[in-house]
């Protein structure tokens, strides 16, 4: 034990330590952000998340629908105004900027975790009717996956448990009751990961050390095994001849698709190892790829070795954790996907978080191919996207890659909708909530599009990158923004704030060698404004917005970037060592209120990389807290300040691994 707590962290960090014996005894001043208790009258239309879905339950019921020093000074409270110029002062020349939300806004705004339980009981409903140091011990998971766990993928007693697995049940989340507090192992020979944009095309086989893939889709030019390096030729299923060729080919064969302007932030299902998605950075596109943890072991994990954005989920029986309406173009080449099967039910969740106006696009045996099982299944597909309104623009064939593609393209009115002869597949209720997406089940009906001018969908957003600094134009000013000002101002506001802290704080105060990172990751993320201060650096960041925080992530896709909704008191569906670096801004103080945050540092410390970073803005208990939990992880605290009872927090993580293996499960 005296080893492990004297144990060394990896010796990269020493510029970073450097930086905490700079500011050690430098006191940080903070700013808090008015509350504006003044603005409830101007939202008085605005419903907060609880009341929208309790208005949801009760149409349900009544239609009978489905279901290391730290000093405390005091200061006045100031207002952050978009001009941070006067801002107080902050080590590396930047300023705090912690900002605090307004207690009136809540009652603007819905939360996912809202929205979704409403969604979820209304459904309900009519379904009835029809080792120790700092006071912790970590020791090592002891799991079937072994350095691979993703906890609420990999949750086998649940798995067990299920009655079915027709819906690919068991390849959803299944969370344990207590998020674990135990460590995942590193790989043997792991080694730092190589940096972007060289990992686009290599990464070390030991730090994923999977060679299936390589054997059934080594002709494909997924990936190849050669010497200690696994590498990736570019090429897919339908793309042998690479991505970038098959990008043009999309292109061309519609050139409205725009690629980097009109078309800015796409799904791809089904990803593989995501070489369709890694190309599309060089069309300054943003691709949120997704596959299952299935027997193409680690596709997912290839991915995000790579540099390459993605998670692991899987078209199954419930929603996409996305809001509706938000992506400008879904990909699905050869993604193995049933979309024809009950009643359409997966093709009508992409319709879902389609744009309206937005393509999808389809290569895939069924096709071109002539095979008696392929033409039945073009076929179906066939009758399913007439009777979805969806317009065939073309079927193209790609000459050098021997593939065709279908383009299809969402209505962008409910003309179509209104004039079908048959009501099949069915519009939604009223009271059906699109953007209701946490654990909420499938269900095969169509949601209209938006007809009304200034409501968040019925017209395309401003072209890339323009589209990155403008209010959506769905805002209003008569609703008031998560930090007290009307809506767009709050927008803006927040944008110049974090474009002044990521200039003048992170990018000089905390010693970090950004040309090391490239996966990032907003834990907390409300209207995108980091994510859109790091647009000039070759990184991408995943933007996480909270089940029970304001639901602000179609605001993030509207500016170009992308994220996902997910509650922190569960472990996140990514593979382990997969990110460099998370950014936290007043999560834990909210979320030790409604769980431990031991499994929640467990979790951090899961899914960042070996070297990889942790930045923390928070209340200075919260701040403590986490210094104590990272200190007990071996992660070295660079950094940590507190003014006003707000704080920040810098840490790295080292090598460090328990020797101590958790009893089984």
């Amino acid at each position: 034990m005296k080893q492990q707590q004297e144990q060394k962290l990896d010796s990269t960090s020493s510029d970073e330590t450097q930086q905490q014996h700079k500011y050690e005894d430098v006191t940080v001043p903070v700013i808090k952000q008015n509350e504006d208790k003044n603005s409830e009258k101007a939202t008085e239309n605005i419903k907060t998340p609880a009341e929208n879905q309790q208005i949801q339950q009760e149409s349900q019921v009544e239609n009978n629908s489905i279901p290391e020093k730290k000093q405390d000074t005091t200061m006045e409270d100031n207002s952050i105004d978009a001009n941070p110029a006067g801002e107080s002062s902050f080590p590396g020349g930047g300023t705090t900027g912690i900002r605090k939300e307004s207690k009136e806004s809540k009652k603007s705004w819905s939360t996912q975790a809202a929205e979704s339980e409403i969604q979820k009981e209304r459904r309900k409903e009519e379904s009835d009717r029809k080792e120790s140091i700092f006071g912790y011990a970590w020791p090592l998971c002891n799991v079937t996956a072994g350095p691979d766990y993703i906890p609420c993928l990999d949750n086998e007693k649940a798995i067990k448990q299920l009655r079915t697995t027709r819906h690919f049940e068991h390849r959803e989340r299944h969370c344990p009751e207590e998020g674990p507090t135990c460590l995942v192992p590193l790989p043997e020979g792991y080694k730092r990961p190589i940096t972007w944009p060289g990992s686009r095309d290599k990464i070390w086989y030991h730090n994923v050390p999977h060679t299936k893939l390589a054997e059934v889709k080594g002709h494909q030019n997924w990936v190849k095994v050669t010497g200690e390096l696994l590498t990736f030729p570019g090429g897919g299923t339908q793309f042998i001849h690479g991505a970038l060729h098959y990008i043009e080919f999309l292109q061309q064969t519609v050139p409205n698709i725009e690629w980097g302007k009109h078309t800015r932030v796409i799904l791809d299902v089904g990803c593989g190892v995501a070489s369709f998605g890694g190309y599309l950075f060089e069309k300054d596109v943003l691709t949120m790829s997704f596959a299952p943890k299935d027997e193409h072991e680690a596709q997912v994990q290839f991915a995000l070795e790579r540099g390459i954005p993605a998670i692991s989920a899987v078209m199954g029986s419930q929603r996409l954790p996305f809001p509706s309406m938000v992506f400008d173009l879904i990909h699905c080449a050869r993604c193995r996907v049933p979309w024809h099967a009950d009643g359409g039910m997966l093709l009508l969740e992409l319709n879902r978080v389609l744009r309206p106006g937005g393509y999808f696009v389809w290569s895939a045996t069924p096709v071109y191919q002539k095979l008696e099982e392929d033409v039945e299944i073009w076929k179906a597909m066939s009758a399913l996207t007439v009777s979805m309104c969806w317009e065939l623009v073309t079927i193209k064939k790609d000459k050098l890659n021997s593939v065709s593609a279908a383009i299809y393209r969402k209505p962008a009115s409910n003309d179509c909708y209104n004039q079908r002869k048959k009501n099949v597949p069915p519009v939604c209720k009223s009271d059906d909530d699109p953007s209701a997406a946490w654990y909420v089940p499938l269900q095969a009906c169509m949601h209209e599009v938006p007809v009304d001018y200034n409501e968040r969908g019925s017209r395309w957003p401003e072209n890339w990158p323009f589209r990155l600094q403008t209010p959506p134009y769905w805002l209003n000013s008569s609703q008031m923004g998560i930090y007290g000002k009307p809506a767009p101002q709050d927008f803006a506001t927040d944008y110049e704030h974090w474009k002044h802290v990521v200039r003048e704080s992170y990018m000089k105060g905390l010693g970090i060698s950004w040309s090391n990172v490239r996966n990032i990751m907003d834990m907390r993320a409300v209207y995108g404004g980091f994510a859109a201060a790091l647009m000039d650096l070759k990184v991408w960041v995943l933007n996480v917005v909270n089940v029970d925080s304001p639901d602000t992530l179609p605001i993030i896709y509207e500016r170009g970037l992308f994220g996902i909704y997910h509650d922190w008191c569960e472990s996140f569906s990514t593979y382990p060592r997969t990110y460099d670096l998370l950014h936290a801004d007043h999560l834990f103080s909210k979320l030790k209120k409604r769980c431990n945050l031991a499994p929640a540092m467990a979790e951090v410390d899961r899914i960042v990389r070996p070297g990889g970073k942790l930045i923390v803005r928070d209340e200075s208990s919260a701040i403590g807290e986490v210094e104590n939990l990272l200190k007990s992880l071996r992660w070295e605290v660079h950094l940590t300040f507190s003014k006003d009872q707000e704080g920040l927090l810098s840490a790295q993580k080292g090598d460090w691994r328990p020797q101590i293996i958790a009893a089984s499960s």
